[in-house]
């Protein structure tokens, strides 16, 4: 007989582990397929460096920052391991809107400092900055690979399953739940079924027995591109905070970059600057030149605390919807998780949460979760 699991959740990222640990520590049966290994270099939770901020031009996200927050905080009490790093955080450029940001932490209680771009450069001087910034000093920088080993160790410490090399392909209705068909033929049954795919799931949209209506079609599945810089002599010991910095040509976000970059150096890459493709599976992990010389222009005329050889390179897969709003939507027995449009490494442990809570039905997410907020009729546009 096929074998069936009361959840089967599809994806080892960030989300689909998250999920899974809380619907584990929740008493639940649960069953993780994963093409390839928990955080592949394919999707979107690879690596040891995601930023961790408050700073959101939108309130409704900063609260959820705030309570995002206190399951980190659970984590990592839960399991023991340190995941998120306190380096603090600054937002700069004219563009990025640093006073509005200030004010809108200030309404929802987060510490923070609006700094005249004088003292910024005397405070932070391995930084060039051309505006007065935003900073608050609770950002920091959390290890998105260590963050999804300890969720699945934590998920099978409560009693779930991992299944690698379960590459999915198609789901089709069978009595009161669904059949997963994977690439060599496999079955599972799932009596509900959770895809937390990330960038895979243009591809598998069309093979799933549920109507998306306006979805099919409207996710952007880029492949960005991230260099890390070398700090230079003067500023090896330095206090390095994360940033993010919006000029008229780009917007570049850059923290520390931790294990990938053996410590001694800046992870800086450009928001939204990759180039479009089909789904992860098409991510081909290069870094092509022109990505590779703009960052590093905007390194020598913005940060000249990093020197301009780039030692190590990656890429990542941002997942984007019209809106930049996450999805999490329930329809029937399947719920379909993300994408998280390149700001949701953050939010992690809590999007488990409210997936757990919406596919056991004891709560619903917000409404600009749903399909509606991911296009837009629901309110609530860019996020980022």
């Amino acid at each position: 007989m096929m074998e069936s699991y009361e959840y089967v959740v599809v994806g080892a990222g960030l989300m689909g582990a998250s999920t899974a640990w809380h619907l584990a520590r929740d008493g639940r049966e649960v069953l993780v397929l994963e093409a390839h290994a928990p955080a592949n270099p394919w999707g979107s939770s690879h690596g040891s460096a995601r930023i961790f901020r408050y700073a959101y031009s939108d309130p409704f996200y900063v609260e959820l920052v705030k309570e995002a927050r206190r399951w980190w905080t659970e984590l990592e009490q839960e399991s023991g391991r340190n995941l998120l790093t306190t380096t603090g955080a600054l937002d700069a450029g004219a563009l990025r809107f640093p006073a509005q940001l200030a004010s809108i932490l200030a309404d929802a209680g987060v510490d923070h400092e609006l700094v005249g771009p004088r003292e910024a450069r005397r405070r932070w001087p391995m930084l060039d900055v051309d505006s007065e910034v935003l900073w608050h000093p609770d950002a920091g920088a959390l290890d998105a690979q260590a963050t999804v080993e300890t969720m699945i160790t934590q998920a099978q410490r409560h009693g779930a399953e991992l299944l690698t090399g379960w590459d999915v392909i198609s789901v089709r209705e069978r009595g009161s739940g669904h059949v997963v068909v994977a690439r060599d033929g496999r079955t599972i049954h799932a009596r509900h079924l959770i895809l937390a795919v990330g960038g895979w799931l243009p591809e598998l949209l069309p093979h799933l027995p549920i109507v998306t209506g306006p979805l099919v079609g409207s996710l952007q599945v880029l492949q960005e591109q991230v260099i890390h810089l070398p700090y230079t002599a003067e500023f090896a010991d330095a206090d390095w905070p994360s940033f993010i910095h919006k000029t008229p040509e780009m917007q570049v976000y850059s923290l520390p970059g931790g294990r990938d970059a053996d410590f001694r150096g800046q992870k800086i890459a450009e928001f939204r600057g990759g180039r479009p493709i089909a789904s992860s599976r098409h991510n081909d992990r290069s870094l092509n030149q022109d990505a590779r010389q703009r960052l590093l222009s905007y390194a020598q005329a913005h940060v000249p605390g990093l020197g301009l050889e780039s030692y190590a390179e990656a890429s990542c897969v941002f997942t984007m919807t019209p809106t930049e709003n996450f999805i999490l939507q329930r329809f029937g027995s399947i719920s379909v998780v993300s994408p998280c449009s390149g700001h949701g490494g953050k939010f992690a442990p809590l999007i488990g949460r409210l997936v757990g809570q919406m596919v056991a039905g004891a709560a619903t997410v917000p409404e600009r979760f749903t399909l509606d907020g991911v296009i837009g009729r629901a309110g609530g546009g860019a996020a980022a």
